[in-house]
């Protein structure tokens, strides 16, 4: 029974992988498209969809965790993913006025290429049960580069919509109500800028962490 359980969710994981994984190539396919043809102003139009499809697939990343399908934390997985999913439907889909923004296409660009690197990685280790060396380098090194450039256009991106957001008043509560409770989306918008410049350096140094001991136990192997 547990060898027929662990097949079942090797089996899961390895459709979910290589589905999403498709997904982010269509992505970085219609960027790189985009901007070849068009110039940045037409990249967020040319990958809004398949962007907020694949993006917001990592939500199943979090129920990954806690059913303890994956051995990724919860701690870890969690905040990135949230971050990007506020970035994708909280800032680009709320406000068109920053779609047009240059900081799109490094975003997008910074996105794709991690998860199109990470996500075969673990699409060929659940297949065929390790992937290549050279694709565990690629994994665990990358980041180094598209962490922060990712990173800080989505901090741009957040500060870029400030106006918009305070002019446009856009998912605020005001009082009085019913619940008798307000809520002003603009202030929320700084709160979150407010914990990219802790949780960054956190996330960054835990991968660096996690770059040390995957590296040196695929040495050892």
């Amino acid at each position: 029974m547990a060898a027929f359980l662990s097949s079942i969710r090797r089996l899961y994981l390895s459709v979910y992988n290589w589905a999403v994984f498709y997904g982010w190539f269509q992505v970085l396919y219609l960027a790189i498209k985009a901007l070849q043809e068009h110039g940045h102003e037409q990249v967020y139009d040319a990958v809004e969809r398949p962007l907020q499809l694949a993006q917001t697939a990592a939500i199943l990343e979090i129920l990954h965790s806690l059913a303890g399908l994956v051995r990724s934390p919860v701690s870890a997985t969690l905040p990135q993913i949230a971050s990007r999913l506020y970035v994708t439907w909280g800032i680009l889909w709320s406000f068109p006025e920053v779609r047009a923004n240059v900081l799109v296409s490094s975003l997008v660009i910074s996105w794709s290429i991690t998860e199109i690197i990470r996500y075969s990685f673990f699409g060929l280790k659940e297949t065929f049960g390790a992937p290549p060396s050279w694709l565990l380098w690629l994994r665990y090194s990358t980041f180094l580069v598209l962490y922060p450039t990712g990173i800080s256009s989505e901090v741009g991106l957040i500060y870029s919509a400030l106006p918009f957001i305070k002019a446009s008043e856009k998912y605020c509560l005001r009082m009085p109500n019913k619940w008798n409770f307000s809520f002003d989306y603009f202030y929320g918008a700084i709160l979150v800028l407010g914990i990219y410049v802790p949780g960054s350096p956190h996330l960054y140094n835990y991968m660096l962490g996690q770059r040390k001991k995957a590296l040196s136990k695929g040495k050892k192997d």
